[in-house]
């Protein structure tokens, strides 16, 4: 293979029986002697390697351009003759220092291996930014439902989602509000339509209810706080549909604590077709009914018992009553159908409850039975009067009627509100307002 080689040309014929000069580097391999150096064949080679290095200009006080006289002679087999064979030049330590057995372009670290270092460098950086996003929280209850989809339960016909209390969905109290937990319920009654499969262009409509303008809208809700969750914590709610008489649909909820288990709030309502266009109600069609039908369950959220009618208005004089005047709704009140979000309608009612009230006690149930919805352009008064302890200083509960009406005088949302006093439990120390240390 080697006279093969020689024979085509890639490097000059060398006499075998070379023998190493004296002071070669045989002798000291450290030193390279080139009066040493077995001359080729032809004269004319090495003459014009060197006038080659007498004109190439020097990098790093070496000709880049001249080769070494022994890097193309062939080494013979020491197998077969008995002269020793040339070890090369022991290579320089680091790959970036010249030896005069190497060129410029040798000279340079193997590519492979730089590759090999830049691909390990992107993994590290990419294994140290995914150690870094990749978030493992302390409590494990965090990572329920940690996206929010929500899943459904109980051979479809219950859909429950979680979420936590985050700290902007608290108030004075270290406790979520009234309205962020009716958020909740808002949110997977919504949430509940659409991996059903049956959403539709409009706000929780069905397709169906979408080709004939029509929407639903609530009528009745009625809700029992047993207690309320602070920031941090992770509530799981469920939810689920019923029939409620011939042209209405019953929704129920149930919220619980994700990691005790211990009940949050129950809550029911009754839910009414109305005319996109026309705003007045209508009756259920029979497509909508076999649309909904099949997710109807015989469940209900609050026992019968539970489940009050709003009391008969009972006259008062008007200085026994808290009213707050100028209510308008901005244009981030309206929902996709244009009308007031129910949410809405309950922040507007606690704004006329004494501050007394809010101060000493909690929201235990109410109760809303909701009769006209207003529009864009509507100026409303919030009215509250105190059924019992009116003076907000006894350690029994407190009873509130509300109604909120149009300046005109007609009737939007009528209900009543039962209060118990704030619980001084030990995660909750100070957050009563008013308390002296």
């Amino acid at each position: 293979m080697a006279a093969s080689f020689a024979a085509a040309g890639f490097f000059p014929k060398t006499n075998s029986s070379i023998k190493p000069a004296k002071n070669s580097f045989l002798d000291k391999p450290d030193v390279i002697s080139l009066n040493s150096v077995p001359k080729p064949n032809k004269s004319d080679t090495i003459s014009s390697m060197k006038a080659q290095a007498q004109t190439l200009p020097k990098i790093n006080g070496t000709n880049p351009g001249v080769k070494h006289p022994f890097e193309n002679v062939l080494l013979e087999d020491p197998l077969k003759k008995s002269s020793s064979p040339l070890d090369p030049p022991i290579p320089s330590s680091s790959p970036f220092q010249m030896t005069p057995s190497k060129t410029f372009y040798n000279s340079l670290p193997d590519w492979s291996v730089l590759l090999a270092a830049m691909m390990s460098y992107i993994f590290l950086a990419a294994e140290k930014q995914f150690t870094l996003s990749d978030w493992k929280p302390k409590r494990p209850e965090m990572l329920a439902d940690a996206f929010g989809f929500g899943r459904m339960i109980q051979d479809g016909s219950v859909f429950r989602q979680t979420f936590p209390i985050r700290s902007y969905e608290i108030g004075a109290d270290r406790t979520a509000s009234i309205e962020t937990l009716m958020n909740h319920l808002q949110e997977t009654a919504l949430n509940h339509v659409k991996i059903a499969g049956l959403l539709g262009d409009g706000f929780g409509a069905t397709p169906e209810m979408s080709k004939r303008n029509l929407i639903w809208v609530v009528s009745r809700i009625q809700l029992l706080v047993e207690k309320y969750p602070s920031w941090g914590d992770v509530v799981e709610v469920d939810t689920w549909v019923g029939a409620s008489g011939k042209n209405g649909m019953r929704r129920d909820w149930h919220v619980r604590d994700y990691k005790s288990g211990q009940t949050i709030l129950r809550a029911t309502s009754v839910w009414v077709m109305m005319n996109k266009e026309t705003r007045r109600l209508a009756k259920m069609p029979e497509e909508v009914r076999a649309e909904i039908g099949p997710y109807f369950i015989d469940r209900l959220a609050i026992r019968a018992e539970d489940a009050k009618k709003l009391p008969k208005a009972e006259k008062k004089d008007s200085s026994e009553r808290f009213v707050r005047e100028g209510l308008t709704p901005k244009w981030g009140d309206l929902d996709v159908n244009q009308h007031v979000n129910n949410v809405k309608y309950i922040g507007w009612i606690l704004e006329s409850a004494p501050i007394s009230i809010l101060e000493k006690h909690e929201l235990a149930s109410m109760t809303l039975e909701y009769r006209k919805e207003c529009g864009r352009d509507s100026v409303l008064q919030s009215l509250t009067s105190v059924s019992s302890s009116a003076d907000c200083t006894g350690e029994d509960g407190v009873r509130c009627e509300h109604l909120l009406q149009l300046e005109s005088g007609a009737e939007i949302v009528k209900g009543y509100t039962e209060w118990r006093p704030k619980r001084t439990e030990e995660g909750n120390a100070g957050a009563i307002s008013g308390q002296s240390a």
